[in-house]
C-alpha cells in the first residue's frame, strides 16, 4: 500500500541519541518507499529501505549534480537557481565529469597506502592521550581526542603547515558544524577557499610529500586542485571527528560491548564496521531522477527528488538482525555508512585507519572511561548538521 510521509523528522527519541528519528523508523516499516511532499510543493520521494537505497545509489538515472538540486526537505527554496558546482567538487557531479577529479585521487587512498599511514595515526594517536593523561581527568573528549586527531591526518595529507593547523580546524568546525549563521557561515567557507587557494598555490611552487602536491603533475588547474582540497578535508575530518565522539559514547553507554572490545583486540575491525552501521552520522543525501524509474513498485518521475535515509536504511532488519542493537560480533559489511556506487566516500580506508588505532587505545589507556555527566546531559550536534555526532563528550577517569 502506498505510503506518504509528510515532513522529514530530525528530532530524535528523548534518550535514544544513537537512534533514527522514531517517525522514520516507523516509515520504514510501513514501506521501504514513501512519497514526500517537498516544502516548495514538490512531490518526490523517501527511501528508507535498505535495498532500494542501495539501488538508487548504484543507478546512473539518479544524478547527484548540484544544479538539479532544486528542492530541499526542510525549507522552501522555491525561485532559487543552483549553479554547477564549482570546478573540482566532485561529489555534486555525475560521469565524466565526476571520474575526471575521483580517478587521479583513488592511488591516494587505497587500502595499502592507508595501512602505511597506521603507523603515524598511532603516533598521533599516542601524543593526545599522553596529553589527556597529563593534564588528568575530567575532559571534553571531542576536543582532546576526537577532533584534533582527524584533523591533523587530513592536514598532513593535504601538507598544510602546522602553524595554521588551528586556525584551519576553526574554520572547517564553523562551516560544517551546523551551528554558525548564515553570515558567519558564509564567512567561514570564504575564509578556508581563501587559504586552499593560498595552499594550492604553495604547493605548485614548492611541492612536497603530501597528497595535494602529488596532483600537481596532472592537468587540473589550481581552481579544480582547490575544490577537490576542499572534498577532501570536509570528508576527511567531519565525519571522523564525529564518528570517534559519537562512537565512544555509545560504547560507554554499551558496557558489555565496551568490555568485549577491550577484552579481545582481534574485535575492533568489525567493532568499527558495527559502530559505522550503527550510528550512521552521515544520515541522508538526495539525488535527482534523470528520466521515469520504477523503484520498488513506483514510478519515480523524470525531475523528481529521492531523499535517501542512510541510517534507516543501516536499521532495516531484512537486511540485519536485531538492527537496533550495537552488537561487535556482528558481521556489519555492507553497511551503506559510506554510500555506495561511484560517489563511495573516497576516504573511507583512511577513517577506517584512524578508528580501528584510536577506539581501542583510548579503552586501553583509560580502562576506567566514563562519562563525567548524565548521559541525557551530552550535547549534541543539532540534526539540522549535516553530520551527526556531539559537540562535547565530558569524560572522567580513576587517577
Amino acid at each position: 500500500m502506498e505510503h506518504t510521509v509528510t515532513t522529514l523528522p530530525t528530532a530524535r527519541q528523548s534518550g535514544c541519541p544513537f537512534d533514527p528519528p522514531a517517525e522514520l523508523i516507523e516509515a520504514r516499516r510501513h514501506s521501504p518507499i514513501s512519497r514526500f511532499p517537498f516544502p516548495d510543493g514538490h512531490e518526490g520521494w523517501l527511501i528508507t529501505g535498505y535495498d532500494l537505497v542501495r539501488s538508487v545509489l548504484a543507478d546512473p538515472r539518479f544524478s547527484s549534480r548540484k544544479e538539479l538540486m532544486r528542492h530541499h526537505p526542510l525549507m522552501d527554496l522555491s525561485g532559487i537557481e543552483f549553479p554547477p558546482a564549482p570546478p573540482g567538487e566532485f561529489l555534486l557531479m555525475d560521469e565524466p565529469q565526476h571520474s575526471r577529479y575521483r580517478k587521479p585521487l583513488v592511488g591516494k587512498f587505497t587500502v595499502r597506502r592507508m595501512r602505511q599511514l597506521t603507523e603515524r595515526v598511532e603516533q598521533i594517536t599516542a601524543d593526545h592521550l599522553d596529553a589527556m593523561e597529563k593534564a588528568g581527568p575530567p575532559t571534553d573528549l571531542v576536543t582532546a581526542f576526537a577532533k584534533p586527531i582527524p584533523v591533523i591526518v587530513i592536514c598532513e595529507l593535504l601538507g598544510v603547515p602546522y602553524e595554521d593547523r588551528a586556525r584551519f580546524q576553526e574554520q572547517i568546525d564553523a562551516f560544517l558544524g551546523g551551528e554558525t549563521s548564515d553570515e558567519d557561515l558564509i564567512a567561514a567557507y570564504t575564509a578556508t577557499q581563501q587559504y586552499l587557494a593560498e595552499l594550492v598555490a604553495a604547493k605548485r611552487a614548492n611541492p612536497a610529500d603530501d597528497v595535494l602536491s602529488d596532483l600537481m603533475d596532472s592537468d587540473l588547474t589550481d581552481e579544480e586542485l582547490q575544490g577537490m582540497s576542499l572534498i577532501l578535508l570536509s570528508a576527511g575530518f567531519d565525519t571522523t571527528a564525529n564518528m570517534l565522539g559519537l562512537g565512544t559514547f555509545a560504547l560507554l553507554r554499551n558496557p558489555a560491548q565496551l568490555a568485549a572490545l577491550r577484552a579481545d583486540p582481534a574485535l575492533t575491525d568489525k567493532a568499527v564496521e558495527e559502530l559505522l552501521r550503527y550510528l550512521s552520522v552521515a544520515k541522508t543525501f538526495t539525488r535527482t531522477a534523470l528520466e521515469d524509474v520504477e523503484v520498488g513498485g513506483q514510478t519515480i518521475k523524470a525531475g523528481s527528488a529521492v531523499i535517501l535515509s542512510y541510517n534507516t536504511a543501516n536499521r532495516d532488519p531484512e537486511r540485519f538482525a536485531d538492527p537496533h542493537a550495537l552488537d561487535i560480533q556482528r558481521q556489519a559489511t555492507g553497511h551503506l555508512a559510506f554510500g555506495h556506487g561511484i560517489h563511495q566516500c573516497l576516504g573511507q580506508q583512511l577513517a577506517r585507519v584512524e578508528m580501528r588505532v584510536a577506539f581501542p587505545a583510548l579503552l586501553n589507556r583509560f580502562p576506567t572511561l566514563r562519562l563525567a555527566v548524565p548521559a541525557e546531559e551530552v550535547d549534541l550536534r543539532p540534526e539540522t548538521a549535516d553530520i551527526y555526532g556531539v559537540k562535547s563528550l565530558p569524560v572522567t577517569w580513576d587517577v
